[in-house]
C-alpha cells in the first residue's frame, strides 16, 4: 500500500481492484492452486504480481492478463528477468458471453508443448479474480474445448455459494446446474472484507473446481446445455412448465411440453430449484431432441 501511495497509483473499483494483502492466504491461494512442473496457469488479475511469483516458481508457463497497463507494467518491474511468465494487457473477456481469442490461443500455444519430462501439459486458472469477471470467465472457461483441469479463484462469498449449493435451496440456480455438471466444486475458506486492500463490502471465499471428465461427456451438447440452464431459471419463481413454454416459445408446442412434464413425472407444481443435477440434465435432452426436429436455423432457446 506505502509503493502505492508513493507512486501515486490508485485502486480502480470499476475494474474490480481488491488486492488480497493477507500473505498466509495468497499462499493458500496458489497452494490450492496444487501446481505442478507441467502446468500452463492462467491468472487473470495480476496485480502486483504477488501470486505471480510463487505460480512461476511451480509451473512451467504462467500467462497473467490484465486490463490495467499500469498495474502490469509494476509487476513487470518486481518480476524482471522471470522467463517463464507470459504479461497480457487486455481484457480476457471479449463480451459477456466469449473470451478474448488471443488469449485462448496463447493458453493453447503453451499447452502444445511437452511437459519437463515430455509429458502432455495442463491447463489451470488460478488467480485473485476481479468480481466483476468471475462468473463470465469461468462460465465461458468451461465452454471450451480444453478447458482448465482445476480452477482455485478467490471471489465473492456468494457467487461460491452458488457453486456449491444444493437443490431446493434459494442459491441453486443456472451456475450450480453449469458448474457441478462439469466439475467437482468446494469452499477452501472464507475471506472477510479486512483481508484486502482496497476493502470490499462483501466477503470472500476461495473456490475450487476441479473438472471431471466423465460428467462433462455426459453432456451431448455443452453450448444447449449452458443456454438451457440459463433460461430455467431465468424467472426461478415460476412455476418449471411456464418456464418451459418461455424458453421454447414457438419450438416446441405446449402440448408436447405438457407430454414432456408427465414423461419426468413432474407435477403442476412442480418448480426448476427443486431439481436434482441428473433430473435437469434427462430433462435438458429431452429438449434437445425435441428441437433437433426442426430445421438448424429455428433451434433456439428464448
Amino acid at each position: 500500500m506505502a509503493k502505492f501511495k508513493a507512486m501515486g497509483i490508485r485502486p480502480q473499483s470499476r475494474l474490480g481492484q481488491n488486492f488480497l494483502i493477507d500473505l498466509n492466504l495468497l499462499r493458500l491461494l496458489h497452494e490450492s492452486g496444487h501446481i505442478e512442473p507441467h502446468d500452463v496457469i492462467l491468472e487473470v488479475g495480476t496485480g502486483t504480481g504477488s501470486l505471480t511469483a510463487p505460480m512461476s516458481e511451480k509451473a512451467a508457463v504462467v500467462i497473467t492478463v490484465d486490463v490495467d497497463p499500469v498495474m502490469q507494467d509494476l509487476a513487470k518491474q518486481e518480476l524482471f528477468g522471470r522467463k517463464n511468465i507470459r504479461f497480457i494487457k487486455t481484457d480476457i473477456l471479449k463480451n459477456k458471453n466469449r473470451l478474448r481469442e488471443e488469449v485462448l490461443e496463447i493458453v493453447r500455444e503453451e499447452l502444445n508443448q511437452p511437459g519437463p519430462n515430455g509429458e502432455k501439459r495442463q491447463f489451470k486458472l488460478v488467480a485473485n479474480l476481479p468480481y466483476c469477471i468471475a462468473t463470465p470467465l469461468i462460465s465461458n472457461l468451461l465452454l471450451t474445448e480444453r478447458p482448465p483441469a482445476l480452477m482455485c479463484v478467490t471471489i465473492q462469498k456468494e457467487l461460491a455459494d452458488r457453486m456449491v449449493a444444493k437443490p431446493r435451496s434459494k442459491e441453486w440456480g443456472a451456475l450450480s446446474l453449469w458448474t457441478q455438471a462439469q466439475c467437482h466444486t468446494e469452499i477452501i475458506r472464507i475471506m472477510p472484507p479486512t483481508v484486502f486492500w482496497p476493502r470490499p463490502k462483501v466477503d470472500s471465499a476461495i473456490v475450487r473446481l476441479t473438472l471431471d471428465e466423465k460428467r462433462r461427456n455426459k453432456i451431448p451438447d455443452l453450448k444447449f446445455f449452458n443456454e438451457f440452464a440459463r433460461a430455467i431459471f431465468f424467472h426461478r419463481r415460476k412455476f418449471l412448465r411456464a418456464e418451459l413454454c418461455s424458453a421454447f416459445k414457438n419450438t416446441i408446442p405446449k402440448l408436447r411440453i405438457d407430454e414432456i412434464m408427465d414423461e419426468m413425472e413432474f407435477d403442476a407444481a412442480t418448480r426448476a430449484e427443486t431439481l436434482p443435477l441428473k433430473t435437469m440434465l434427462r430433462l435438458c435432452e429431452l429438449c434437445r431432441k425435441e428441437l433437433l426436429k426442426l430445421p438448424e436455423n429455428e433451434r433456439k432457446i428464448l
